[in-house]
């Protein structure tokens, strides 16, 4: 897979250096799925985890809903944010990934407020009878559109969905565009644009990340 150098390797080493420093079990998430799962690229990772962490506290949100668990380190992100009655609803289709992010929540102090969900998140999205106040979009680059449409009617006044990948390793940028994946990321962003319900704004934070929020 090629990719685009979207960010200065100093300036991400500089931001890792002045941004708060997660707390111990989310360091050891860190460090245990970079050192032994074999897809470790796709964990949000320090900077972008405490952009998560930033944006929940400052919503205060009651539900949330994460599509995309892999080993649990952005759904302990997004929950430092959540009402003392709050829930987190996070769905991963992988049983390995699922085994391992359950462990991490049961070494949690949200481990009660966070329900971990195995199976398509098409299916169970609409078995939850939920409304959002925040939302992160993490899966399958192909699926974004489809979790796209049917969360925006379950978006609270005011809730927020991030997308991640949004720049896909840069892959969106280049003519042509080569990739399914690429491809269903390019289209995902343009969708969201011409979308006249809601406003967005695209972030250069690591792989890129698209902040949506109805009008």
């Amino acid at each position: 897979m090629n990719a685009i150098q979207l960010i200065h390797p100093l300036a991400e080493t500089y931001a890792d250096l002045i941004t708060e420093q997660a707390n111990p079990l989310l360091q050891l998430i860190d460090y245990t799925t970079s050192t032994t799962h074999a897809q470790p690229h796709m964990l949000s990772g320090h900077v972008q985890g405490r952009f998560l962490s930033f944006i929940s506290q400052l919503l205060r949100p009651a539900n949330i809903l994460e599509i995309g668990t892999f080993t649990g380190y952005s759904a302990l992100c997004l929950a430092e944010g959540l009402t003392e009655n709050g829930t987190l609803h996070t769905i991963e289709l992988r049983e390995n990934d699922a085994e391992i992010a359950q462990q991490n929540f049961s070494a949690s102090k949200h481990k009660n407020q966070i329900h971990l969900h195995i199976g398509n998140a098409i299916d169970i999205i609409p078995t939850l009878n939920k409304s959002w106040d925040l939302v992160f979009i993490d899966a399958d680059k192909t699926g974004y559109i489809h979790y796209y449409d049917l969360i925006v009617p379950m978006l609270n006044k005011n809730g927020l969905i991030i997308a991640d990948n949004v720049l896909f390793h840069g892959q969106v940028l280049e003519e042509p565009l080569k990739g399914k994946n690429a491809k269903a990321i390019d289209a995902f962003n343009k969708h969201v644009a011409n979308d006249n319900r809601v406003e967005q704004v695209l972030l250069t934070i690591r792989d890129g990340l698209l902040l949506i929020k109805k009008k």
